[in-house]
């Protein structure tokens, strides 16, 4: 028998199928699945789960699993801050997330765990967030939020939309959440537009052009859609705000599957209300979960989405794929796919 040479701790709730298919990758790993530790989920492919807390028994038994494991799947989110301390053998995390940079940045753990190496799920929720903005692009032609509130008022009354065909879809960040979206943009008549942070590199064959962070100004006044799929990073923090949002055309509507952060949110209220853009779809917020009381959740030109537009049912199984190639590569000795620039934040 081969002699166990890593151990897999996964460290949030996933199907049992898929835990014996990481099992099946190779002999010499162990697979330490706990779920009576870990916090249950609440919804398909949830990562965070709901409150549960451990007996002092669940707890010592988990910490003995960490103080063990060699890989890590996911962040633990019982321990976020003292994670480096209770894992001191661990050389590699799989997340299930795109966005780590933050989270990596704010608990130091490229500092604290200089021996790991991070690995983020990037591409694993480009098609469904690719969706949430083809969805918002369409509500927002078609009068959508509008046809649902008079649906709910029982107000007959016929009304002339428009159509996707020709407009100008601006999309700034073309990881794999944009190039895919621009694919869907493209085969709907879209004119597609993409802004990367190096231009030079180009984008997928569907684009009208590829442009750099500098020339959004340039662009903002022809873009019928603005969608914002870039990750948060010094760079990209508050993008969108006043200036951008008045360059933009009275009709257009903005759309932010990236983070939160990326849109000066005062700012956005304050155009949505002056008629600046006409309107909004969001699915990340600079506070989450967004305030009651913030404006944008009574605004009718306006859907908040409770930062679910990338969550789906398959992506479970799309996170393990990634993870078991990576951890064939990982034993190999190859290099991890989507391993997270610690200066980049991506």
């Amino acid at each position: 028998m081969s002699e166990v040479s890593e151990r897999v701790l996964i460290a949030s709730w996933i199907e049992p199928h898929l835990v014996d298919q990481i099992r099946g990758v190779d002999p010499r790993i162990n697979v330490v699945y706990e779920p009576d530790l870990l916090r249950p989920p609440r919804y398909a492919a949830d990562h965070k789960g709901a409150d549960r807390t451990r007996t002092p028994e669940q707890e010592a038994q988990w910490q003995d699993h960490l103080s063990q494991a060699t890989i890590l799947f996911d962040f633990d989110i019982t321990h976020r801050e003292d994670l480096p301390d209770l894992v001191p053998n661990v050389r590699w995390v799989q997340a299930t997330s795109s966005g780590i940079g933050q989270l990596v940045r704010t608990h130091r753990y490229h500092e604290r765990m200089p021996e790991a190496v991070f690995t983020t799920a990037r591409g694993v929720h480009a098609q469904p967030l690719a969706e949430f903005a083809l969805m918002a692009m369409l509500l927002h032609t078609r009068e959508g939020l509008h046809t649902i509130r008079a649906q709910g008022e029982k107000a007959w009354a016929r009304y002339a939309g428009t159509d996707l065909e020709g407009r100008e879809l601006l999309i700034v960040g073309l990881g794999a959440i944009g190039a895919r979206l621009a694919e869907v943009g493209a085969a709907l008549g879209l004119k597609v537009r993409g802004i990367r942070r190096n231009p030079e590199r180009g984008g997928p064959e569907s684009l009208s052009g590829v442009h750099g962070i500098e020339e959004l100004h340039g662009l903002l006044p022809q873009a019928d859609f603005v969608v914002l799929s870039a990750p948060h990073t010094d760079e990209t923090e508050g993008m969108i705000g006043a200036q951008e949002l008045r360059l933009m055309p009275s009709h257009s509507a903005l759309i932010n599957v990236g983070r939160g952060a990326l849109i000066r949110e005062t700012e956005l209220i304050e155009a949505l209300e002056a008629g600046e853009i006409a309107g909004a779809y969001l699915d990340v917020f600079e506070i989450e979960p967004l305030p009651v009381e913030s404006p944008l959740w009574t605004m009718p030109n306006v859907l908040v989405s409770p930062h679910s537009g990338s969550t789906s049912d398959r992506e479970n199984g799309r996170i393990v794929a990634l993870f078991c190639d990576n951890l064939r590569r990982f034993l190999a000795g190859e290099p991890l796919r989507n391993q997270l620039d610690t200066g980049r934040l991506y």
